[in-house]
């Protein structure tokens, strides 16, 4: 038997090698095949989830700009409804006192040009006034809560959107009204100040054609009208002391009617005569005057009684009361002399200091040394009375004008 030449065996392993490796190759490849489809798969589901998570960033981003710009317009909406308020409150405050005066007025001290204007602008601020009142209470929208979900964030942004396109408006709208506003405060205040001040002014010739009204009356006219005539704005203080200005004039106007009413019969003229006389002796001093049938015992027959009475104050004031027999026998000479002493004691109101009034016997030396030094000789000027008064005394009272 031959042997086995050594290499036959060898390819017969070979053979066996090879046809062992052959399918084992071919095992290997299948496995490689689905793991690829798991990582497509994977990618796929992260390139979804990428996309997810992006347009919910994104739809976050966008939520929160829009939130920023609308809270930012409605902190701007909220800072001009409160300038609006501000505003509309000084405007009521100055119709306030508008209305005050505008009731108060009479027709008697106020210029009419001046009053004509002040309605004008009063009944333009009251308009405007109504027309923005309902602007303060309106409500501004709010954003509600945060939503999770994209397709939700995007619906609310646009609202945010809308909300603050609406807050833009009522921006511009506050702003625009409270404009309107102030211009109109302004032109009442500018009007009404102008109109208080016109009746002011009128005081001293309202006073100069009504000499019969009341002291008290006269005097209360006059603080009036100084506190007013150095107003600048109108407002309720303002409103009040015209208020006053207008009840005094009033008061002065009835005063005045009592007073005339109190002189009539027939010697109603003579009275207004002396009054005027005694008037033109002491400029300046203001004089009531009472008649009555005797004054200090004096009046019946042919004799005359006068008596004064004067109040020290700035300005002083006087009354003088006179007997009807001084009306009597107007314009003598005994009248007048009598007249030129009781404005004599009425004077010392402008005269105070001048001589010593402590003392009844020097109060009356000093009207009688008055009523001299302005030239009236007779008797009744105090001499038949009281006697003579020194020269001093004439040459001091001189000073006293």
């Amino acid at each position: 038997m031959s042997p086995v030449p050594p290499h036959a065996g060898s390819h017969h392993l070979e053979s066996s090698f090879g046809a062992v490796a052959a399918p084992t190759k071919a095992s290997e490849r299948a496995p490689r095949r689905k793991r690829t489809g798991v990582i497509l798969t994977v990618v796929g589901v992260l390139v979804v989830g990428a996309a997810c998570a992006g347009v919910q960033w994104a739809a976050n981003l966008g939520y929160d700009d829009a939130l920023i710009a609308f809270e930012d317009t409605v902190d701007e909406a909220e800072s001009g409804q409160s300038q609006l308020a501000g505003a509309l409150t000084i405007l009521t405050e100055t119709t306030d006192a508008a209305a005050i005066v505008i009731d108060a007025d009479s027709g008697t001290l106020m210029d009419s040009a001046a009053k004509d204007a002040f309605a004008s602008g009063v009944e333009a601020a009251m308009d405007a006034e109504t027309a923005a009142s309902p602007l303060i209470e309106e409500e501004l929208p709010e954003a509600a809560d945060k939503q999770s979900w994209a397709w939700e964030l995007f619906g609310q942004t646009a609202q945010l959107n809308t909300y603050r396109d609406d807050a833009e408006e009522k921006l511009e709208e506050f702003d625009s009204t409270a404009a309107t506003i102030t211009e109109k405060s302004d032109a009442v205040q500018e009007t009404g100040t102008a109109a208080v001040l016109s009746a002011a002014e009128a005081a001293g010739s309202f006073e100069a054609a009504h000499v019969s009204a009341r002291n008290v009356d006269i005097l209360s006219l006059r603080d009036a009208a100084e506190h007013l005539s150095g107003s600048t704005t109108l407002d309720a203080p303002t409103a009040d002391v015209y208020a006053r200005l207008e009840t005094s004039a009033a008061a002065m106007l009835a005063s005045e009617q009592a007073e005339l009413a109190e002189k009539q019969g027939p010697l109603y003229d003579s009275r207004i005569q002396i009054e005027a006389f005694a008037r033109e002796l002491a400029p300046g001093v203001l004089l009531d005057f009472d008649w009555s049938p005797l004054v200090n015992g004096y009046g019946e027959a042919d004799s005359m009684g006068g008596y004064a009475t004067w109040w020290y104050a700035d300005p002083g004031y006087a009354t003088i009361e006179l007997s009807n027999s001084v009306a009597q026998y107007w314009p003598g000479d005994r009248s007048k002399a009598l007249v030129a002493h009781e404005v004599g004691h009425a004077i010392s109101v402008k005269c105070e200091g001048m001589y010593d009034d402590s003392t009844q016997e020097n109060i009356e030396a000093w009207a009688t040394a008055w009523a001299i030094s302005m030239g009236f000789h007779d008797p009744a000027n105090g001499t038949s009375a009281y006697g003579a008064p020194p020269q001093s005394m004439i040459d001091a009272a001189a000073g006293c004008r």
